[in-house]
């Protein structure tokens, strides 16, 4: 009777949780598959209309503006803030002595919420009161720094807010990888009179590959669900220059009345996740089966 406990009282315990989780987070992406495929507007409509609401999707310039926003501030945000976090790790790789005080600062800025930075860079970056208005006080009156009122320039003020609160994150995945080497391979290629830098270059980097993988899959998923920073910032403005996809789905579910093309924005957005996070899961299950 004792050995059953033990075995059933863990399960027990965790039933509610997994109940939980199964009805709140499938279960509701599985509502939104069906809506997809429904006329629903303001409320949801159980009239099955099939693949209308996709069709309708991609014939939208916005949902178009919104796919090329994301495809520049993707690209743009995952490979400054991979180099970045990777220069910064090979930095504190140095051992140098105020290392513990150079992480924790490099670290700081992803303890803040999207919304708090978005807001701080909005303000630092505003003509009236941030930047630009700093300089000119400071007698540099031919200073301009608009990029956040410029609809050709706006969304790279995201992607430089978004870098500022990831690459330390990056910096610190590559720490731990770059730590995880073994020495001895190190100092076999000191003894044959490798540089340090081709010491990175040809036999460190090259054994980060899976670091590479999973800060790429990190990143990915946040720049595809990226929203409460584009709010806080810009609004999914000047007009729609900084309109993303998760944006794009808010307005038109909660805005615009359009529930089902909302949610079909939605389910692409879930499959443009999945097609990163199952390939990379596959990865690592052959890895660890490889290993075995």
């Amino acid at each position: 009777m004792r050995e059953r406990l033990q075995e059933w009282v863990p399960r027990i315990v965790l039933a509610p949780s997994f109940v939980a989780v199964l009805i709140v987070v499938y279960g509701f992406i599985l509502y939104t598959g069906w809506l997809s495929m429904t006329n629903s507007r303001m409320l949801p409509n159980n009239e099955f209309i099939g693949l209308a609401n996709y069709t309708k999707l991609f014939g939208l310039k916005h949902w178009s503006i919104a796919l090329t926003n994301l495809a520049i501030f993707g690209t743009l945000y995952i490979l400054i803030s991979s180099v970045l976090g990777l220069f910064l790790a090979i930095l504190l790789d140095q051992q140098i002595r105020t290392e513990g005080f150079i992480r924790t600062v490099y670290l700081y800025p992803m303890a803040i919420s999207f919304i708090v930075t978005g807001v701080a860079w909005k303000w630092f970056l505003d003509p009236g009161i941030g930047l630009e208005n700093t300089m000119h006080q400071w007698g540099w009156e031919s200073f301009e720094f608009k990029w956040i009122k410029d609809r050709d320039f706006a969304i790279y003020t995201i992607v430089i807010a978004a870098i500022w609160q990831s690459s330390g994150y990056v910096m610190a995945m590559f720490l731990a990888g770059l730590r995880g080497v073994d020495n001895e391979i190190i100092k076999a290629a000191q003894v044959d009179g490798a540089s340090g830098f081709l010491i990175y270059r040809r036999i460190i980097i090259p054994m980060m590959r899976p670091v590479f993988l999973s800060a790429f899959v990190v990143l990915t998923h946040l720049a595809i669900k990226s929203y409460d920073l584009v709010v806080a910032m810009t609004g999914g403005g000047p007009g729609r220059a900084t309109e993303m996809p998760a944006t794009f789905m808010y307005s038109y579910t909660f805005t615009r009345n359009q529930m089902g093309v909302g949610a079909s924005s939605a389910i692409i957005m879930l499959i443009m996740i999945f097609s990163i996070i199952i390939p990379y899961l596959y990865s690592e299950i052959r890895v660890g089966a490889d290993k075995r």
